[in-house]
């Protein structure tokens, strides 16, 4: 059903109010300088200038985005577990990759980056996704959204094999494992937790 003027109104005045109570925190790049150039992230340092006038520095990571996939098998769930140096420890995480650039600069969409990642890291393909929604890793300091998709009606795919540099031990569990591991800290990755929440809730309203 349609909403009704009235409601097109009311929801006008809090999109407008939120428009207003935002002008007081949006900060404007006034110079940004390059510090670093990598192979998947570049590193900046932005001037800023506030809503008052005062000026500051924001250190910013470039990030080109990336996916993860919550890989549903009947009840079980897909997982992949990997030495992380910067977290100095091996993590248990749900599947998920960087989107690649193309030759012609261009992001490859995050579905296609799902579906070849799915493939890379669990040696399977899916027949049903679902996009549960994007969300910032780490808005603090870094420019990069991840899309969540959830894949079912998994079947095995000929061999790809994660990148070059990467060592992954594939896992499967009962997805509720997954989630009581997730409420114990035994999983600590924050995009699996989230992934797998969003399964439970899923699964709760009776939507999986």
């Amino acid at each position: 059903m349609a909403d009704s003027p009235p409601e097109r109104a009311n929801a006008g005045r809090q999109a407008d109010e939120a428009a207003d109570a935002d002008a007081a925190l949006r900060e404007r790049a006034v110079e940004t300088r390059l510090i670093h150039a990598g192979r998947v992230i570049d590193l900046r340092i932005d001037t800023v200038e506030l809503a008052d006038g005062e000026r500051r520095q924001r250190e910013i990571v470039e990030h080109p985005g990336a996916v993860a996939i919550v890989a549903l098998d009947g009840n079980d769930v897909l997982l992949v577990r990997q030495y992380r140096h910067a977290a100095g420890r091996a993590l248990l995480e749900i599947p998920a990759g960087t989107r690649d650039r193309r030759p012609d600069g261009a992001l490859e969409p995050p579905a296609e980056t799902a579906s070849r990642e799915l493939a890379e890291e669990t040696g399977h393909g899916a027949a049903r996704w679902r996009h549960l929604g994007t969300f910032w890793t780490a808005p603090g300091f870094a420019t990069e959204a991840m899309d969540l998709y959830l894949a079912s009606e998994l079947t095995p795919v000929p061999a790809v094999g994660p990148a070059g540099d990467e060592r992954l031990t594939l896992v499967r569990m009962p997805w509720r494992r997954a989630v009581e591991l997730c409420e114990s800290g035994a999983i600590a990755d924050a995009k699996s937790i989230v992934g797998l929440f969003w399964l439970a809730r899923l699964v709760d309203r009776g939507e999986r």
